[in-house]
C-alpha cells in the first residue's frame, strides 16, 4: 500500500474506491506487488536450480491459483478443498502436491487417481494406505516427511521441527518407512522432505536441518530408491513492523543451496533437485485489509478505535502475537498521533494491533492494516456468526472482485431447520 496526499492507494486504486466499490471489512490484493514477488520466485528458482512451490495453505483461492500458476509456480495443498481451488483454477496435476498429516480417505484416494504429481507422506499409517492403493500400473510418487529434530526460533504455534511438533517421521522411524516404500509395488520414493515451521529469519537452521535430510536421502538411494528431490519447505519470515526484520531472501536461498551442495559433497553423493516451498513471503506484503472505525473510546490512559473486522477475519494477533501495521486510508491528517489500540466488534478482546494512528481518527475512517495477506483470510471463520469479507484485485490503477462477500444467508446454509 502506498500513502498519498488524499489517503491510500493500493494497486494504484484509491482505498476510498475500492471500499466503496466492495464495503469493508475488505481484503485488498496488489497484483503489482504479487505479481512481483512470485516473478522473483520463478526467476531464482530457475537461476538455482530450486524448484518453488507456493504453500496453498497462506492464501488460495481460484483467481489467485490460476495467476500464481500462470507465473511458473508449482502450488502445494494439504486438503481436498484447496486441491479443488487449484483444479477449477487449471493447474496441471503434475505442478501439485499434497501436504497434511492427516489425510482423509477421500484425499488418500485423489492422490491414488492421479489428480496430484506427488504426495508428501507424514507417517506410517498414511503411507501403508498409499501402499494400498498403488500398482506398477497406478504408481504414486512420494516424499517422506522427516522431522529432523531442529527446533527452529519462531512462535511455537507456527513451529513444525523439533520433539514438541506433530509433524513427520522420526529419525528413529525413518528407516522402517524407507525400507516399506521401497519394497512396495507402485510406491516410487522420490526423496525427503523437511519443514521446519514459520516466520524464520536466517539461514542456520535450513543449514543445520539440511545435513539430516542429506543423511536420509543417502539412505533412501542406498536402499534402491531413486530418491532425487530434497524439499527443505519454507516458512520465510515476513515482518510487519516498518521497522522489523527484513530477510534477504536471495541469500537465504544461496545459503541452502551451498549447505546442501556441501553436505552432499562431502558424503559424494549426486546433487538432489531441491524444492521450496514459500507462501506467506510471496502474499503477505501484497495483502491490506480495509476497514471502517465505529467508534473511538477512551478508557483512562487508553484509547480504543472499534473497527467493523474482528478475530474472525484476521486470527493472528490473537494465536501468536502477529504484528500488522495500521494506517489512516481514506483521508489525510496533519493531526500529531497517539496510541491507539485498535480492536475488532466481537465478543472478545480482539486486540488487533496496538500502534500509533492520528489523534483526530473518528468514527466513519477508513483503516488499512498491512501484510494482510497470509493468514487472515486463509484462517477467517464465522465467529458471532459474521459472514466473511470480499477479496478484490487491485493493480495498475484497476479492481476487480475475486472473491464474493459472504452474505447472511451464507453464514445459515448449512443449519437444519426442522420445524418442531
Amino acid at each position: 500500500m502506498r500513502t498519498e496526499r488524499d489517503g491510500l492507494a493500493i494497486g494504484g486504486v484509491p482505498a476510498n474506491e475500492l471500499a466503496h466499490a466492495y464495503g469493508t471489512p475488505l481484503l485488498a490484493l496488489d497484483t503489482d506487488v504479487l505479481d512481483a514477488n512470485v516473478a522473483w520466485f520463478a526467476s531464482a528458482g530457475e537461476r538455482l536450480g530450486i524448484d518453488v512451490y507456493y504453500a496453498g495453505k497462506a492464501l488460495l483461492f481460484v483467481q489467485l491459483a490460476r495467476r500464481i500458476a500462470a507465473g511458473g509456480l508449482g502450488i502445494d495443498v494439504c486438503s481436498l478443498g484447496e486441491l479443488l481451488t487449484a483444479e477449477r483454477a487449471g493447474v496441471p496435476p503434475a505442478r501439485l502436491v499434497m501436504h497434511g498429516c492427516g489425510k482423509t480417505e477421500t484425499e488418500l484416494d485423489a492422490i491414488a487417481a492421479g489428480r496430484v504429481g506427488r504426495v508428501v507422506v507424514d507417517h506410517f499409517e498414511e503411507l501403508a494406505a498409499l501402499a494400498n492403493r498403488a500398482s506398477n500400473d497406478s504408481p504414486i510418487s512420494v516424499l517422506l516427511r522427516l522431522n529432523t529434530g531442529v527446533a527452529a526460533r519462531t512462535h511455537a504455534h507456527v513451529l513444525t521441527g523439533g520433539e514438541a511438533s506433530k509433524f513427520g517421521f522420526s529419525r528413529e522411524t525413518i528407516d522402517r518407512a524407507i525400507a516399506f516404500a521401497v519394497a512396495s509395488d507402485g510406491i516410487v520414493l522420490g526423496g525427503v522432505h523437511g519443514h521446519l515451521g514459520s516466520q524464520l529469519f536466517d539461514a542456520e537452521p535450513y543449514a543445520q536441518s539440511a545435513g539430516v535430510l542429506v543423511d536420509t536421502l543417502a539412505r533412501m538411494r542406498a536402499a534402491g530408491a531413486p530418491a532425487h528431490d530434497l524439499v527443505v519447505g519454507g516458512g520465510f519470515g515476513v515482518d510487519g513492523r516498518p521497522d522489523g526484520e527484513r530477510l534477504d531472501l536471495d541469500r537465504l536461498l544461496r545459503d541452502i543451496r551451498t549447505a546442501v551442495g556441501d553436505e552432499v559433497g562431502a558424503r559424494r553423493l549426486a546433487m538432489p533437485r531441491i524444492g521450496i516451498e514459500p507462501g506467506r513471503s510471496i502474499v503477505a506484503t501484497a495483502g491490506t485489509s480495509l476497514y471502517r472505525v465505529g467508534a473511538v473510546k477512551r478508557h483512562g490512559d487508553h484509547r480504543f478505535a472499534i473497527v467493523d473486522g474482528s478475530i474472525a477475519d484476521n486470527p493472528r494477533p490473537a494465536l501468536y502475537g502477529a504484528y500488522h501495521h495500521p494506517a489512516l486510508a481514506g483521508r489525510s491528517s496533519r493531526a500529531a498521533f497517539e496510541e491507539f489500540t485498535v480492536c475488532g466488534r466481537s465478543c472478545e478482546s480482539d486486540r488487533l494491533v496496538v500502534a500509533p494512528l492520528p489523534a483526530d481518527l473518528a468514527a466513519g475512517d477508513l483503516l488499512a492494516v498491512g501484510t494482510a495477506g497470509a493468514y487472515t483470510y486463509s484462517m477467517a471463520s464465522n465467529y458471532n456468526r459474521f459472514p466473511k469479507p470480499a477479496v478484490a484485485f487491485a493493480g495498475r490503477g484497476e479492481h476487480r472482485l475475486v472473491v464474493r462477500r459472504e452474505r447472511d444467508a451464507d453464514v445459515l446454509r448449512n443449519d437444519v431447520d426442522e420445524p418442531r
